[in-house]
């Protein structure tokens, strides 16, 4: 049976097409911190947990407008929205309300 954390990072994975690599860099984690993870032999610390809580919820609601591939696409490359730098730097600053933002706006139409 898959522990919650687990459960979290399927859900990221499925959704926006990104590997573990992917989710542990953008956590500041180790490869095989999130593969603990993962198994259930470990678990995040409280900033990680806050932060990988946060990035399931930027991939649903990215979900709502591109398909996974697309998703992971818009992660990683540098947004007019976001002033020019990517979704995935902002979160790794730790500024993901920022992030949220851009998705809201994306999700109005409003591209500004």
């Amino acid at each position: 049976m898959s522990n919650a954390i687990a459960r979290k990072l399927d859900s990221i994975q499925e959704k926006s097409a990104m590997r573990s690599v992917d989710v542990a860099n953008l956590l500041g984690a180790r490869p095989e911190t999130v593969s603990r993870w993962n198994q259930g032999k470990a678990f995040p610390r409280p900033e990680a947990q806050k932060n990988l809580l946060a990035l399931e919820y930027i991939v649903d609601e990215l979900s709502d407008i591109y398909e996974p591939k697309e998703a992971r696409l818009w992660l990683f490359s540098r947004q007019k929205v976001l002033g020019g730098s990517s979704p995935a730097d902002l979160i790794q600053e730790g500024k993901i309300d920022a992030v949220i933002d851009a998705i809201e706006r994306l999700k109005a139409g409003v591209f500004l």
